[in-house]
């Protein structure tokens, strides 16, 4: 099935999406005051963001300092059997797991990237040998150990708005 197209966006449509990026959690008023827009209105374009799928969830992050210790891993995966049905299974177990906290599929040497969280060392290792040790069809894994966050974000760069006759 093919991608879809991106979305025609307007000026107001991107600084509202980034304004959202930057904390969903503010009132449809003050969004609005940002963007020049009553909130009935940002709240019409909002929930035009979540039928068209440009919204797909809202959540609160967190601040794990608050929370006591925490170990972050970055592990590198390779599998052993690169069939779809493999691919699909170890995809699968990375959705189920809550300590994994990202897993993408990349090129190149390794075929994931993981990213776990975890509460101790300890805790990090065992999670470890039951998601990557554990598993026959995994070939290689090499754990990284998180020493400092320096930056993270899940905020995308927008499109170009476009004008009202297609132009930039």
């Amino acid at each position: 099935m093919p991608e879809p197209p991106p979305p025609r966006l307007d000026e107001i449509d991107a600084l509202l999406l980034d304004q959202l990026q930057r904390d969903a959690g503010r009132t449809l008023h003050d969004l609005g005051e940002q963007v020049g827009l009553s909130p009935s209105a940002v709240q019409r374009r909002l929930a035009r963001y979540r039928k068209d799928g440009l919204i797909t969830g809202q959540v609160a992050v967190l601040d794990p300092h608050r929370f006591g210790p925490s170990v972050l891993a970055a592990v590198l995966v390779t599998l052993d059997q690169e069939t779809f049905e493999y691919h699909r299974a170890f995809a699968d177990r990375m959705r189920s797991e809550p300590q994994v906290q990202q897993c993408y599929q990349v090129a190149g040497p390794w075929d994931y990237l993981v990213v776990l969280a975890a509460r101790s060392m300890r805790d990090c290792s065992r999670l470890g040998d039951r998601l990557f040790k554990a598993d026959d069809n995994i070939k290689r894994y090499e754990t990284l150990l998180v020493f400092d966050t320096i930056k993270t974000g899940l905020a995308l760069p927008l499109p170009v708005p476009q004008s009202q006759d297609g132009r930039p």
